[in-house]
């Protein structure tokens, strides 16, 4: 099987390249990697709505799948950002009862949406941190700073330029940049870029 990295939500950012979209942060618990992971607008807000303690008037999807486990006696044991294939993750959702235990596919976004709502962890695999996963390092010290839990992760806006018209060696020097800025968004980006030429 498989290592399994553990992972904490630390932001979530409106994405400009993509209109209605956001990008969701993840951190590797005790580590130095973070996961950005682009994701829809609804998604986003089932996510800040429960990490902000916002109970709606009438239950969210994701309300609504909690409910259903429930009532069937399943409980969340853990989700896991299984794959990353041509930019798009895939997760699934481990689910328990008294006699049996089923993986249910998901995305990444809804997985974690349901997560949060279950107090469970979230874990992806090292296949996927080595792939979508960039590091973070102090820009003051130059070395790694390690991943604090936070009460509530940050939410902002940035701002992307175009990438395509940047050669290879300047992407580089932009992704340290975004690396040490912490602007993660616009990490995955350049990294897309320079994966797409490699």
């Amino acid at each position: 099987m498989e290592k399994e990295i553990e992972l904490e939500i630390l932001g979530l950012s409106s994405n400009h390249s993509q209109s209605g979209s956001f990008t969701l942060v993840l951190g590797e618990v005790g580590g130095i990697r973070r996961l950005p992971i682009v994701i829809g607008m609804f998604e986003a807000q089932a996510i800040a709505l429960e990490i902000e303690k916002i109970v709606p008037n009438r239950p969210m999807t994701h309300d609504l799948f909690k409910s259903f486990a429930h009532g069937f006696n399943f409980e969340i044991d853990r989700i896991v950002i299984t794959d990353m294939k041509e930019g798009v993750y895939y997760a699934k959702i481990v689910c328990k009862s008294e006699l049996t235990e089923v993986d249910i596919d998901a995305r990444p976004s809804d997985a974690i949406a349901i997560a949060i709502r279950f107090g469970c962890p979230i874990f992806c695999s090292e296949k996927v941190m080595s792939e979508g996963g960039v590091e973070h390092f102090d820009v003051e010290s130059t070395e790694p700073q390690s991943s604090k839990p936070s009460a509530k992760p940050s939410f902002s806006a940035k701002k992307e330029p175009s990438l395509k018209d940047y050669s290879l060696d300047k992407l580089n020097q932009m992704l340290e940049k975004a690396i040490n800025n912490e602007d993660y968004e616009k990490a995955a980006r350049i990294r897309d870029e320079i994966n797409k030429r490699n």
